[in-house]
């Protein structure tokens, strides 16, 4: 009774910090023009140094949504969906979700590792002596570069997911290359009423985003909090990627609840 007492008191603690910190960096959004440097340094991190992961994983999970969908749709006569199915299933859940869980496991546990390091060596403190805000200085600038990397990953991930099950449909069960592009296009021409983007690619990226900003929040929480040396930074940066993993799969079940309902 006292561990369950103790771990729903932890969590409720840093679910507290967490959202304290995001409102810190709301409050400092006008100085995003001023941090331009050091976003686009987070943002090559996070964009570049993770592409080839996102691109490898995004192609071979379309030509495994094309093939286990391609083999029952065969039995019906239906193969000629599988484009429709491949790009909905891309542009909807597996693309940002995909690119989400690279994030968290990259630069997510990167970023709380660099910022765990310099809470435990006291450099953090240091910047506090110093009057340096510490908010605007590390957090604002990773959230932000999150924030714009998750979409833009995710849509390459979808890209490269659609070309995969397209590669596995003309292969392996006899569906024309310019058949299976015909229905994906088909099946994301349903545009939006708030954007010009088609639905499904525009909830996607706004996953995407949204997955993004959890990811870099809960990461900078962790290496904000971490204590006791090079233990402390381990520690940190496992429960950074744990809590990043279970963080987007319960947001992206309300998500999708809220943009698929209708």
């Amino acid at each position: 009774m006292i561990a369950t007492l103790r771990f729903v008191t932890d969590i409720a603690s840093a679910l507290g910090f967490q959202l304290e910190l995001l409102g810190q960096v709301l409050a400092r959004l006008h100085d995003v023009p001023r941090r331009a440097r050091w976003i686009a340094d987070q943002l090559y991190q996070a964009t570049i140094q993770t592409m080839h992961v996102v691109l490898l994983v995004g192609f071979f999970i379309g030509m495994i949504v094309s093939l286990q969908t391609g083999i029952e749709l065969a039995r019906i006569g239906q193969q000629d969906q599988i484009g429709t199915i491949v790009a909905v299933s891309m542009a909807r859940e597996m693309g940002p979700f995909i690119t989400a869980l690279i994030l968290a496991a990259s630069s997510g546990s990167s970023m709380a590792a660099e910022l765990g390091t310099m809470s435990v060596a006291d450099e953090l403190a240091a910047l506090e002596v110093l009057s340096v805000d510490r908010v605007k200085f590390l957090v604002l600038p990773r959230l932000a570069a999150l924030l714009i990397a998750a979409p833009i990953l995710t849509i390459l991930c979808d890209t490269i997911g659609i070309l995969g099950g397209g590669f596995v449909a003309q292969s392996q069960l006899n569906v024309s290359f310019e058949l299976y592009l015909d229905s994906a296009t088909d099946a994301l021409r349903d545009l939006g009423t708030v954007f010009p983007l088609p639905k499904d690619v525009f909830g996607g990226l706004f996953k995407a985003g949204v997955f993004g900003v959890i990811v870099g929040l809960i990461a900078c929480s962790a290496g904000l909090n971490a204590r006791g040396g090079a233990l402390g930074v381990g520690r940190a940066t496992r429960q950074a990627v744990l809590a990043s993993i279970v963080a987007i799969i319960i947001a992206n079940y309300f998500m999708t609840w809220f943009l698929y309902q209708g």
